[in-house]
């Protein structure tokens, strides 16, 4: 009937055959709810037949010939005479698919969606991730056909990043006026080097293992919207101003204040953002600062607690000025710590065993001893206790100290993105050669987060939370050996009432 619910069969972009409950008004075919897609015959028969089930359920004008459920005792299911053929877990897969459609990311191939959202599920390698599709979902991709796509994602970089600026500006309502960036390493599991990865300085403690380097762009919420994939040997404060260029690009509109931490901060960053117009708040070195300047910061500002000052750093640019904040939390904190490099250093000494890393400890200039204390470093690091810098090139009159501050606070957020990305996604470590798996693998990783930071900031809950519910929601397959039928039993979700997710699957229509 025309206007009425029926259901066909499709195929994927992924070569299975999806099952969908649509309406045909007039010569357009609408798509009422997806019931999935399966790559064998069992699996495709309980799709139909839930499908039917949704149609019947929901038709406006009720099918006249549609199967009646029996009630006699032999149209009911003899749980003696049935098999249990497995049990999965659709449910997590389709609030998955649903939230990337929510994030803009619904014309991707199914491929790229699952490979990202079993980082979420359980992150492991991508053979490992292809037995698990089809254990979990009944999902199946052949091998070669998953590494020879797998690079090809690179192609869509630009439009998931469009995605990601889309989502964050229309349904989570951010705004690119300040945008937080960092970096961080992510190491190999070989030790052979190759194109980008290189031994550097790496966060992850593996000095000796190749690395690459990635930064990343978020809104001040923490959803990231651009990453970049760098060499692992190059200077995290070299990256910046590439990712920063490509944004401003994308984006298009008023260049937005750039927040990064201390590793950020050069003469040449900083003179080239001020001389592109970029505004920006940049964790300050106080410690490499002239002895000058500490003096006058320790002069000027009052030891009690979120004490701010403005000052004003010798040979910079006149627009640029460090506001320094005293906290005493700060403070116990870094008296423990000098009070401890301190007593090691002259411990060694005392031992005649300086060692290298000891502070405090530097080459003698008296004859007749090779190291002495360094009183000098100890003086200036006790007038800097409890001192946070931050040097910014924004007027006091567009923004005060106590503003400057807390948008640098922020930066904990993109700090989290990268938790995330190591622990609950595991991007690491990372067991590819070629430089383009590599960088699609780390694409895949920046989807999968996108998901998961929507999914946080609209449930309020952290990824591991709603992961751990979403997988409680499972389906068992039974077959009734007598008819040969197949009855998917599924559990309640009364979780979902009033929960945001109910929204996200309403929304895509995948109830």
């Amino acid at each position: 009937m025309n206007g009425d619910l029926t259901v066909r069969k499709t195929r994927t972009a992924s070569g299975a055959t999806g099952v969908q409950v649509v309406r045909y008004e007039g010569s357009r075919c609408v798509v009422v709810k997806h019931i999935g897609s399966a790559r064998d015959e069992d699996g495709l028969r309980s799709l139909l037949d839930s499908a039917e089930r949704y149609a019947e359920a929901h038709r406006r004008q009720p099918n006249l010939f549609a199967d009646r459920p029996d009630t006699t005792a032999q149209g009911q299911l003899d749980l003696s005479q049935a098999r249990l053929l497995g049990v999965t877990h659709p449910f997590i897969r389709r609030v998955l698919l649903a939230c990337a459609s929510r994030c803009h990311l619904g014309w991707l191939p199914e491929l790229y969606l699952d490979l990202a959202l079993m980082r979420i599920v359980e992150p492991v390698s991508k053979l490992r991730t292809l037995e698990l599709l089809e254990r979990y979902f009944g999902v199946r991709y052949a091998r070669r056909t998953v590494y020879r796509l797998l690079p090809k994602l690179l192609d869509q970089q630009e439009a998931i990043e469009t995605a990601a600026i889309q989502t964050a500006r229309e349904d989570l309502q951010e705004t690119f006026g300040l945008v937080l960036y960092d970096v961080t390493t992510l190491y190999f599991e070989p030790f052979k080097e190759y194109d980008l990865q290189r031994p550097g300085y790496s966060k992850d403690n593996k000095p000796q293992q190749p690395q690459v380097v990635i930064g990343l762009i978020t809104t001040r919420s923490g959803f990231p919207v651009m990453h970049e994939v760098f060499e692992g040997n190059t200077f995290e404060g070299h990256t910046m101003l590439k990712i920063v260029r490509r944004f401003q690009e994308r984006v298009g509109a008023d260049k937005p204040v750039i927040v990064a931490d201390a590793a950020m901060l050069s003469k040449d960053n900083m003179s080239q953002l001020q001389a592109q117009g970029y505004r920006y708040i940049v964790g300050a070195r106080l410690a490499s600062m002239p002895a000058g300047f500490i003096g006058q910061v320790h002069a000027s500002l009052p030891r009690t607690d979120q004490a701010m000052g403005r000052f004003r750093p010798p040979e910079a640019d006149p627009a640029v000025s460090i506001i320094c904040a005293f906290s005493e939390a700060r403070y116990r904190k870094d008296r423990r710590e000098l009070d401890k490099q301190v007593k090691r250093a002259r411990d060694l000494l005392q031992r005649n065993e300086p060692g290298r890393r000891a502070k405090f400890i530097r080459k003698s200039r008296k004859s007749g001893a090779a190291f002495e204390f360094d009183a000098a470093l100890q003086s200036k690091s006790e007038k800097l206790l409890g001192i946070k810098g931050y040097v910014t090139n924004i007027p006091e009159e567009d923004l005060s100290a106590s503003e400057i501050i807390a948008f640098y606070n922020d930066l904990w957020r993109v700090e989290q993105a990268f938790r995330i990305s190591k622990s609950d996604l595991r991007t690491r470590p990372i067991f590819h050669r070629t430089q383009e798996a590599i960088r699609a693998h780390i694409l895949v990783c920046f989807i999968a987060l996108m998901l998961g930071k929507y999914l946080e900031i609209k449930t309020k809950r952290s990824l591991r939370q709603i992961r751990d519910e979403l997988w409680q929601i499972s389906e068992a397959q039974v077959r009734d050996e007598r008819t040969g039928r197949i009855h998917i039993l599924k559990m309640d979700t009364p979780f979902l009432r009033g929960n945001p997710i109910s929204d996200i699957l309403e929304t895509q229509n995948t109830y």
